[in-house]
C-alpha cells in the first residue's frame, strides 16, 4: 500500500482568481480542520460530511485570522481518495493559499507529491489505473473530442472492455488447464479448432482497438503536418490561407523562410500544428542550408506532409529530391496556383508518388482549400467514422500489443500440438497485458511514471 499520512496541497492553478482550493486527505484531515477552521456564529463541533460550512481560518498559535472561507468534509470512503478529505474554498491569490497551506502543514500534514491524491484514489480502489490516467487526459484536453474521450475513460469505458476480454481469456485458460489436469484421460480436452477460433476472435478484437490508437492519439495530442516544397511554390501563402490570416511574410525572393514557423489550426475539431518550412534546394548560403536541414528533420517527425508544387511550371530537380524525401510518408500533393494554366506533368506525379492523392488549389484565391482541409483530415484520421472503443494512451497500446503477441504464440502452439502447459504460459502473458492496463498488475515503476505527470494538488 502506502504510508497512510495526511497530505495537503493547493488544488487550483497559481495566480489571482475568485476562489482557490486547498485540499487535505488522510487520517488527520478532520483533526487539522478542527484546529484551524472556526465556523461562523460559534457553531463549532463536528462537521457534517459532504456539507459546506462557512467560517474563518485562524492560526491557533496566535489567533490571527488568515481568511474567510467555505470548508467541506468528505468522510471516507465516499471521497475522491477514499480517505477523509477536507477542502478549504478560500479567496483566490497566491499569498492567501500559501498561508492556508502553511497552516495545514504546521498542524502535521505533508506537502502532497504530484498526482498523489489521484494515486491514493487508485490505491484505495476508487478508480483503476486507466481511469486515473483519464483524469490527467481530462485536465490536458485540447478539444471537445479529447475531453469527451477522457470522460468516457474516466467512467470506465476502456476498463469495461478490458474486463470483458479478460473474462473471455479466463474461459480459454480454464479449458487449457482442464487439459493439463486430465492429461492421462483418453478424452480430448484441448480441442484444437475450437480453441483456435476463440483465440483468433480475441486477437481480432484486440487488433480492432489497436487500430483506433492513431485516431485517439491525434485527438488527444494533435497532429503535426509539415508543409514542404522548393522555394517560391507558395508554402507560406498556403499556411496563411489555411489560417485565414497573414501570419507569415510572403515575398518573391527565394529563401525568405529559413526557420520553421509553427501555427495551429483545427480541422473539424482535430487540432493540427502546421509547420511552414524552408524551401528545399541546392544553396551555398550556410544559414539557408541549415534551414533546409531543419526542414528535413521536421519532415521525418511529422504525422503527414503537404508537398506543395507550382502547378503553373514543369517539375524541377528540387521537386524530384523532395519526392524521394517523402517516399513512404503519409502525405498529399498540393498543386498550387491553379488559377494559372497548368503545366505540371501529372503522369510524372503518379509515377513518383503513386501513394499520394493530388489536391489542386489556389492559395491566392482560396479555391480548393475546403477540399484540401477535408482530404488532410481524412488522411490523418484514416477512419471515416469514430471507432467504438478508442485507445489514446501509448502505455495501453504497448500492453495490448504484448497481449496480442502472446495470443499469437498461443495460437501457434495449439496448431503445432505443443503441451497445454506451454500454451497456458502464453495465455497467462496475454492476461497480464490486459491487467496491466487497469493496474491489476501492481508495478511501482509504472505508477511512479504515470503520477509524476500530474500537477500537485490533483
Amino acid at each position: 500500500m502506502y504510508r497512510e499520512d495526511t497530505i495537503a496541497a493547493v488544488a487550483t492553478p497559481p495566480g489571482e482568481g475568485g476562489v482557490a482550493i486547498v485540499r487535505l486527505s488522510g487520517p488527520d484531515a478532520e483533526r487539522i480542520a478542527k484546529e484551524i477552521f472556526f465556523r461562523a456564529g460559534g457553531k463549532n463541533g463536528a462537521l457534517r460530511s459532504h456539507t459546506l460550512h462557512r467560517g474563518s481560518l485562524k492560526d491557533p498559535r496566535n489567533g490571527a485570522r488568515v481568511d474567510e472561507c467555505l470548508a467541506v468534509l468528505m468522510r471516507r470512503p465516499k471521497s475522491y481518495t477514499g480517505e477523509d478529505v477536507i477542502e478549504f474554498h478560500c479567496h483566490g491569490g497566491q499569498l492567501v493559499t500559501r498561508r492556508v497551506l502553511e497552516l495545514a502543514l504546521a498542524r502535521g500534514a505533508r506537502q502532497a507529491e504530484p498526482g498523489e491524491f489521484t494515486k491514493r484514489a487508485f490505491l484505495n480502489g476508487r478508480i483503476d489505473l486507466a481511469q486515473a490516467e483519464a483524469v490527467l487526459d481530462l485536465t490536458q484536453a485540447r478539444t471537445e473530442t479529447g475531453m469527451r474521450l477522457a470522460l468516457e475513460q474516466m467512467h470506465g469505458g476502456l476498463s469495461q472492455w478490458v474486463a470483458t476480454l479478460r473474462e473471455e481469456l479466463l474461459d480459454i485458460l480454464a479449458e487449457v488447464e482442464a487439459a493439463i489436469d486430465f492429461s492421462e484421460e483418453e478424452i480430448d480436452h484441448l480441442p484444437q479448432q475450437n480453441l483456435l477460433a476463440k483465440v483468433d476472435a480475441l486477437k481480432n478484437r484486440i487488433a480492432g482497438i489497436l487500430a483506433s490508437y492513431e485516431w485517439g492519439r491525434l485527438h488527444r495530442e494533435g497532429a503535426r503536418v509539415c508543409i514542404a516544397g522548393r522555394p517560391n511554390v507558395g508554402k507560406s501563402s498556403l499556411l496563411n490561407a489555411l489560417l485565414g490570416a497573414e501570419r507569415v511574410i510572403v515575398t518573391p525572393v527565394p529563401g525568405t523562410t529559413r526557420d520553421v514557423i509553427e501555427e495551429s489550426v483545427k480541422l473539424g475539431g482535430l487540432p493540427v500544428a502546421l509547420w511552414d518550412t524552408a524551401g528545399i534546394r541546392d544553396t551555398d548560403n550556410p544559414i539557408e542550408r541549415a534551414g533546409i536541414d531543419f526542414t528535413r528533420r521536421h519532415l521525418d517527425a511529422a504525422d503527414a506532409a503537404l508537398v506543395v508544387l507550382d502547378a503553373s511550371e514543369p517539375h524541377a530537380r528540387e521537386d524530384e529530391a523532395l519526392m524521394r524525401a517523402v517516399r513512404g510518408k503519409k502525405g498529399l500533393l498540393v498543386l498550387n496556383k491553379n488559377d494559372l494554366p497548368e503545366r505540371v506533368d501529372r503522369s510524372w506525379l503518379a509515377e513518383v508518388a503513386p501513394d499520394k492523392a493530388i489536391v489542386s488549389i489556389s492559395a491566392k484565391s482560396g479555391a480548393g482549400l475546403d477540399a484540401l482541409k477535408a482530404a488532410l483530415r481524412d488522411l490523418l484520421l484514416a477512419a471515416p467514422t469514430e471507432p467504438q472503443i478508442i485507445l489514446t494512451n501509448v502505455r495501453h497500446k504497448a500492453a495490448l500489443e504484448r497481449s496480442a503477441e502472446a495470443l499469437t504464440a498461443a495460437a501457434a502452439g495449439i496448431e503445432q500440438g505443443i503441451s497445454p502447459e506451454l500454451v497456458g504460459i502464453e495465455l497467462l502473458h496475454a492476461k497480464e497485458g490486459l491487467e496491466e492496463i487497469v493496474g491489476a498488475v501492481n508495478n511501482e515503476s509504472i505508477l511512479e511514471h504515470i503520477f509524476t505527470k500530474f500537477c500537485i494538488g490533483k
